[in-house]
């Protein structure tokens, strides 16, 4: 099977630990549900640098990319129907979905 990365772009924070309870709730239900199919479930991202090509470093990013999830799926098609279920999409975040290319070592 092929691996495909599910990207999180942005996405509001909990207003509430409760509300942030019920939403992680909702994600574990989520990725438990995909099964075997889940390579890497849970990635998020913190603490960002950006490093410029002149090697100059800055707190922060130019994307609004949160984390990410590697499954594995038969084609794109496949992965997108899996991704539209993700609860990150209630929280207004958006997803991208590409395929990994593994490259030669």
């Amino acid at each position: 099977m092929t691996q495909f990365i599910i990207t999180y772009l942005g996405g509001n924070q909990p207003a509430t630990p409760d509300e942030g309870r019920a939403h992680f709730a909702k994600y574990m239900q989520w990725i438990n549900g995909l099964g075997e199919a889940v390579i890497s479930g849970m990635n998020p991202l913190k603490d960002t640098h950006h490093v410029s090509p002149d090697g100059s470093v800055s707190m922060g990013t130019g994307t609004k990319m949160s984390g990410f999830t590697i499954i594995e799926a038969d084609s794109i098609e496949a992965a997108v129907v899996v991704t539209k279920s993700c609860p990150f999409l209630d929280i207004g975040g958006s997803l991208e979905v590409s395929e990994l290319v593994h490259m030669p070592s």
